[in-house]
């Protein structure tokens, strides 16, 4: 019985491991400026938030996604709600690529990533640019996206087998 009961812990834990990813993420807001890699930025809570909302939309609820980008907005300084607003976006994206793909593919799956991230930080640059009157550099949010969009191979392949072998589900994507 104790075997039994250890295996659903372990089971339970190794499930939410996305979420807390997610939120250990955007809490701890690293940097990598200190490494002296000065053009060398991405957002890795795009590309997790994205890849289990594509391939197991049951790992990460809209609420905790929620919650996590009011989050983000206090440890960043940026508007509350707004980063919110943009991983739901990300969500419907991958919601719609979801029901509408009948042959999954990473690259498709990538291209359509890096249109969705084009489109959000589109919008989070108007947000934050003409309508609360945040300065950003358009350079670094080029290499932000760039090395996101590139990263999400690493990363996608990196939770599949993440999801292959330790949590052992059979119902990826």
């Amino acid at each position: 019985m104790t075997e039994l009961s250890n295996n659903n812990f372990i089971n339970t834990i190794s499930s939410k491991i996305p979420l807390i990813l997610l939120f250990v993420s955007i809490l701890n807001d690293y940097d990598f400026n200190h490494l002296g890699l000065k053009y060398f930025s991405f957002n890795f809570s795009y590309i997790l938030i994205f890849y289990y909302s594509v391939k197991k939309s049951e790992s990460l609820g809209y609420s905790y996604i929620f919650i996590a980008g009011l989050f983000n907005d206090v440890v960043g300084g940026t508007p509350i709600g707004l980063t919110s607003l943009i991983y739901l976006i990300i969500c419907v994206a991958a919601s719609y690529l979801r029901n509408i793909t009948l042959r999954p593919s990473l690259i498709k799956d990538g291209i359509f990533f890096l249109i969705t991230i084009l489109i959000v930080n589109s919008l989070l640059f108007v947000a934050l640019n003409f309508i609360f009157n945040y300065e950003l550099n358009y350079f670094d949010q080029i290499i932000n996206i760039t090395y996101t969009f590139l990263l999400y191979f690493l990363f996608s392949s990196l939770f599949d087998i993440f999801e292959n072998y330790f949590v052992g589900s059979n119902n990826v994507r």
